[in-house]
């Protein structure tokens, strides 16, 4: 078996990485208002991090129903398409590879976001969660989400249809591909797992039905911009916001299986990346690298070390970093040599603002 190094260039799909490392996607709400529509400040900052052999943008709603954040970007809009090709020409020019995060946040939203005070989800159930929206002040917060209502058999297929116009419209943006956010107790998730899903239809109860969605999605999204461009984010071991179900870890299975059949580009794991967080089982990873033979991504708090373990073993194919290149821009090169990792500056730039604390962390070097 070849012994992969995080270096070392790759493919995904019919895209040749320069290294083995991709920029997870991070929420970092910073774009303009009315609209969220992605900025030149957003270019630049995606461009400072293109040494990367992937990016992967911050989650993008597919629709104004999508949203469950203040400020986050949306790719349903003319505006918001011209927003995003200022990124993708920027990250581009650097002679990077992007991916936009498409996304549907389900039942983790907040009644400002839709007209009649609902988000949507599987099932009339509330997630016991929190997101960050922006009061009346202008002040970011964490507020409860609302008691959502469930989808009607008409409304999944809006949603299905909202998936596909944003895959064609990502790739007018000018992206290289995209990644449909499954994970983490979102929409997609929350159709996969008992806890989240009591539908008696045939979107619920069996594990077949459970799985009809995040493959009535893939498939229509494949269909109209190539199953080569096309990745999913999954969370299997991901238990809060009311998503602990045992049988999640099957069903992800089955969803493997299927995507395998379908030519699929990749599956990218967001594993609990907190320190005392329960370790993904090695039979887990042997199970889905025998399930799916395209290319595999974890993310999950990863040092170099374990990053080349696992590509050394051939159980993953690329590893995903978030919260490093927050505040090194330059982050392949500072692993690379061993350099030193700068701190993450104040906590309160992350969500919201300016340049600050976003674009304004220095890179030791613009090589590679």
């Amino acid at each position: 078996m070849p012994q992969h190094t995080l270096f070392e260039t790759t493919s995904v799909g019919t895209h040749t990485l320069k290294n083995r490392i991709v920029m997870a996607p991070m929420t970092r709400a910073r774009t303009a208002q009315p609209g969220n529509v992605p900025t030149a400040l957003m270019a630049e900052y995606y461009q400072q991090r293109a040494s990367a052999g992937l990016i992967i943008t911050e989650a993008t709603q597919i629709s104004a129903q999508g949203q469950g954040y203040s400020w986050t970007p949306g790719i349903h809009s003319a505006e918001q398409v011209t927003g995003w090709r200022l990124v993708t020409e920027a990250v581009h020019c650097t002679g990077g590879t992007i991916f936009s995060q498409l996304w549907h946040v389900g039942r983790m939203s907040h009644e400002s976001f839709h007209p009649d005070g609902k988000p949507v989800a599987p099932s009339a159930l509330s997630p016991d969660a929190k997101v960050w929206v922006v009061n009346q002040e202008g002040v970011g917060e964490m507020v409860d989400c609302p008691v959502p209502r469930e989808l009607t058999r008409d409304d999944i297929q809006q949603v299905i249809a909202d998936y596909r116009q944003a895959a064609i419209n990502a790739m007018e943006a000018g992206f290289d591909g995209v990644e449909v956010h499954g994970g983490n107790g979102y929409l997609i998730d929350q159709f996969l797992r008992r806890t989240s899903n009591k539908r008696t239809d045939e979107y619920g109860g069996s594990l077949a039905n459970r799985v009809r969605f995040a493959q009535e999605v893939l498939e229509a999204i494949s269909e109209a911009i190539g199953p080569e461009r096309t990745g999913i984010r999954l969370a299997p071991f991901i238990t809060q916001r009311g998503m602990d179900d045992p049988q999640a870890i099957e069903a992800i299975l089955v969803l493997a299986a299927w995507c395998e059949t379908k030519g699929i580009a990749f599956i990218h794991l967001a594993e609990a990346d907190w320190d005392d967080a329960p370790q993904v089982p090695y039979e887990f990873r042997e199970t889905l690298r025998a399930t799916f033979s395209g290319t595999i991504v974890v993310a999950g708090n990863y040092t170099r070390e374990k990053a080349e373990k696992l590509l050394a073993a051939g159980i993953v194919d690329l590893v995903a970093f978030g919260r490093p290149f927050i505040a090194n821009p330059d982050f392949p090169h500072r692993l690379k040599e061993n350099l030193p990792l700068a701190a993450m500056g104040n906590p309160a730039t992350l969500f919201g603002g300016s340049e600050v604390g976003y674009t304004d962390y220095p890179s030791l070097t613009t090589e590679v």
